[in-house]
């Protein structure tokens, strides 16, 4: 596929584009920093003018382009750039930012009839990640029928996404799926985070313990490329293991208390559900932390 990707310089998108690339696709890397990746396209665009995102969707990717015939709409948008979370600029930018962005992105696909639309959303819809105090589930495991109830500036934007693209998708009958993540977590974070983790549960606490290993993102987004006729979905990501060293039944237990459990668990399953990204995109992603710092 031909793919345009917003935010490929980021922390998750420095590994997802690799893998895409690997897997044969042309990337054109949309990004205010390049990526610098072999065989992947760089592009300085400000997401939030309409016009430079409908540019750099209809021109070319490479100058090597500009002998034979000239290649026609992308195949596919995946939408991650934003500003990554609360606390790096004011609320009201963040917002601003990541709304008016996604809004400009998905416009400009949909009107150009690109077939597959993929974006970023998150685990902060839920209003746990980012709550002030503790904010306990409704129930758990935490699935895409659970309210979304954004606490912060961040998640009130990602849930806005969430109803942009659903409108659009309407309008358009496209194929418009948008990826709830968890916590994004690269290969070399595993010995500098997870012994903490191991040692105090707590800290996992507003990530519904869970995680997802951002070279495993790649392999939500590719399952997302190769599945269509779905319309709009949203689907959680993370691994299947929670990010600590207790038992399920035992973070239940402890983190839990009266919160209602909807189905048993495995031993260490996450409370994150992805149940529906395996029945839909047969997502599988592997367990991982506990290969990465040898903890049984």
């Amino acid at each position: 596929m031909r793919i345009v990707f917003t935010g490929g310089s980021g922390k998750a998108g420095r590994h997802v584009l690799p893998f895409l690339r690997d897997q044969g696709h042309e990337i054109l890397n949309l990004d205010r920093v390049p990526l610098g990746a072999e065989g992947i396209n760089d592009l300085d665009v400000d997401l939030t003018d309409s016009g430079q995102v409908w540019n750099a969707m209809t021109q070319i990717f490479d100058l090597s382009e500009l002998d034979g015939t000239a290649p026609g709409r992308p195949d596919a948008v995946v939408h991650f750039a934003a500003v990554p979370r609360i606390g790096l600029t004011a609320d009201n930018v963040t917002f601003e930012n990541n709304v008016i962005s996604t809004y400009n992105v998905i416009e400009a696909a949909v009107k150009l009839g690109i077939p597959k639309i993929l974006f970023a959303s998150s685990e902060t819809t839920y209003g746990i990640c980012f709550a002030q105090g503790e904010v306990l589930p409704d129930y758990v495991p935490v699935d895409e029928d659970h309210p979304t109830m954004p606490h912060d500036s961040y998640a009130m934007a990602k849930v806005a996404n969430e109803v942009t693209a659903r409108s659009f998708q309407v309008r358009s009958g496209l194929d418009i799926y948008g990826l709830r993540i968890n916590n994004v977590i690269e290969p070399h974070e595993y010995a500098e985070l997870f012994p903490a983790f191991v040692k105090n549960p707590d800290l996992r606490r507003r990530n519904i313990f869970a995680y997802i290993d951002a070279r495993d993102l790649g392999l939500m987004v590719e399952r997302c490329l190769q599945t269509d006729g779905l319309g709009y979905e949203v689907f959680n990501v993370a691994n299947p293991d929670t990010s600590v060293d207790l038992p399920s039944a035992k973070v239940a237990e402890r983190f839990y208390p009266g919160v209602e459990m909807r189905g048993e668990m495995g031993e260490y399953e996450t409370f994150y559900s992805i149940e529906k990204a395996r029945r839909l995109l047969g997502f599988e992603p592997p367990e991982r932390w506990r290969d990465e710092i040898g903890t049984s």
